[in-house]
């Protein structure tokens, strides 16, 4: 599993004009699903971005959590963060998880994540065209990968 977390500001995501999923301060996930990822890597993904220290303390050092400072979290499925572009210049995505597999593993990663924490959770639409929006705080910018553990 990878992510691809930002710190924002704002962050909000919109299928077709309409705005389905937005926060205020807090983290923009875009998650992508390995065609092996289990739910080991769903529990680490989970824990890893409620802990993750991204957000300044009082001494301007990155030592808060989203949790810690009772952020927003947006999750978008993004496929493409699997795109593999090792030979020529289209990506390849053999290691991206099959899409009727991958809806059911994103489900479970949003239970879970809503399971986890009293946080507000918004999300985009699996499969659709998003538009996602985000004013990124910082710029912070943190890449996960469940498999780099």
């Amino acid at each position: 599993m990878k992510a691809v977390v930002q710190r924002v500001s704002q962050a909000s995501v919109s299928v077709s004009g309409n705005v389905i999923g937005r926060i205020e301060r807090g983290m923009l996930v875009l998650l992508g699903l390995h065609r092996d990822d289990t739910t080991t890597d769903t529990e680490w993904m989970v824990m890893k971005l409620l802990a993750l220290r991204v957000f300044e303390d009082a001494d301007g050092k990155m030592n808060r959590s989203v949790s810690d400072i009772g952020g927003g979290v947006l999750i978008v499925s993004q496929f493409t963060l699997l795109g593999d572009t090792k030979k020529g210049t289209r990506p390849s995505f053999t290691d991206a998880m099959p899409p009727e597999q991958a809806k059911i593993a994103y489900e479970e990663f949003m239970k879970k994540l809503r399971a986890a924490t009293s946080l507000r959770v918004e999300e985009g639409e699996f499969a659709a065209m998003m538009q996602v929006a985000l004013v990124n705080d910082g710029p912070v910018t943190i890449l996960l990968d469940s498999r780099k553990t």
